[in-house]
């Protein structure tokens, strides 16, 4: 939320709602430019001005319409065992790239071999899905009219990127995904399709290793997950597009985090499902990331609740995990076992909160346990929904 204005940002990179600043979509992204420009129109309607400020790497992947179609029929085709992907295309499209039969952005400015790509990807792809109907002809008069359109916003991203570097500017990069969604790191295979840990700055963008100077964890006060794979500290039954049976204990608070945290998927707009703070989760990514710093959103979410739990550590088999300690395969992380830790809540309304010190003495004591927990410190407590409503803690 922006000067009192909620904006849904899927593509676009949120430093466009300042404009002091300047955004790239890197290398590592995939981008449809369809819904790439529907992101822009509210901009536009609202007077926000991003022509100029807006780039493109010459290196990122399109995602088309072809690539959605698939990533829907893939998704339907897996019945009740279905990932819970957004069906954007955007597996698809990380295939095509693997597979190398995906176009760059850079061939936008190469009219002629672009088309003969188009063409070639759409044939390819209805040999692999012959009941899938593909309209190539609409994609390429779609991308003739965006070529001209975006030609002028293409550069050569890590060039870019390394001469802003040199040249002293600050630079911020944004993740898409949380850490558990990385293709790697994750909880394969209910993860994305590329890098999300802080390792993809580097595959992302193309700066080496040694210009990342500071990772910072962005992590709610709970935890909640959008689709299905295993979640050990979830909260939430069916009726709230969760997978704890209906009417266990707990599910009232499931319902209320859900609830009071507006938690709907910006993408899919399904249900996310939620649960106490999972501080085993925390402590992988932060081994993964190697965070400086935390930025703990979401804590006015709590203010109404008698108590809070934290789960601390994981048992497999009766045995304790280390910190950041995480089981690879699905089925080791459903048979895990939570330790929580009860603390008391608040019980009282912290939007208004301007300081650490402001904080009722039994918030403070839970973000001072989650620094304990996770040896990192928390630099910054979101109070509310507003970008101000963001408690400094250094």
């Amino acid at each position: 939320m922006a000067n009192g204005k909620k904006y849904a940002f899927h593509l676009l990179p949120c430093g466009l709602i300042y404009p002091h600043t300047t955004n790239v979509l890197g290398n590592g992204t995939v981008i449809n430019m369809v819904n790439l420009f529907e992101e822009l129109e509210p901009l536009t309607a609202d007077g926000l001005e991003w022509e100029g400020r807006l780039l493109i790497s010459d290196r990122a992947h399109l995602l088309f319409e072809s690539h959605k179609a698939i990533d829907g029929y893939q998704e339907d085709a897996r019945g009740a065992a279905n990932i819970g992907t957004t069906k954007k295309g955007i597996g698809p499209a990380y295939t095509s790239k693997a597979i190398r039969n995906g176009i760059r952005v850079g061939m936008l400015k190469h009219w002629d071999e672009f088309e003969r790509q188009l063409r070639e990807l759409y044939a390819f792809q209805e040999s692999q899905y012959p009941g899938i109907e593909l309209d190539v002809e609409a994609e390429v008069d779609r991308y003739k009219k965006f070529a001209e359109v975006v030609n002028p916003w293409i550069i050569d991203g890590v060039h870019y990127m390394n001469q802003a570097y040199a040249d002293g500017k600050r630079i911020i990069t944004e993740g898409a995904n949380a850490a558990m969604l990385d293709i790697d790191y994750g909880t394969y295979p209910f993860v994305t399709s590329s890098a999300t840990t802080s390792g993809g700055i580097c595959t992302g963008l193309g700066l080496s290793p040694d210009k990342v100077d500071c990772a910072l964890g962005v992590i709610k006060a709970y935890t909640t997950r959008v689709g299905w794979g295993p979640f050990p500290t979830e909260l939430t039954d069916d009726t709230c597009g969760g997978m704890v049976p209906r009417g266990a204990p707990g599910t009232e608070i499931g319902r209320h985090l859900q609830e009071v945290g507006f938690e709907i998927g910006v993408t899919t707009g399904r249900k996310r499902r939620c649960g106490w703070l999972d501080v085993p989760v925390i402590q992988y990514g932060h081994m993964v990331n190697g965070y400086q710093s935390i930025n703990l959103t979401k804590l006015d979410v709590l203010d109404d609740l008698d108590e809070v739990k934290i789960g601390v550590a994981y048992k497999l088999n009766g045995t304790r995990l280390l910190p950041g300690q995480m089981p690879s395969t699905l089925i080791d992380l459903e048979q895990v076992e939570v330790e929580y830790e009860t603390m008391p809540g608040w019980k009282e309304s912290i939007e208004q909160c301007k300081s650490f010190d402001d904080l009722p003495s039994n918030a403070q004591a839970y973000v001072k346990r989650i620094e304990e927990l996770c040896d990192v410190p928390v630099s910054w407590i979101g109070t509310g929904p507003a970008r101000e409503q963001m408690v400094e803690n250094f």
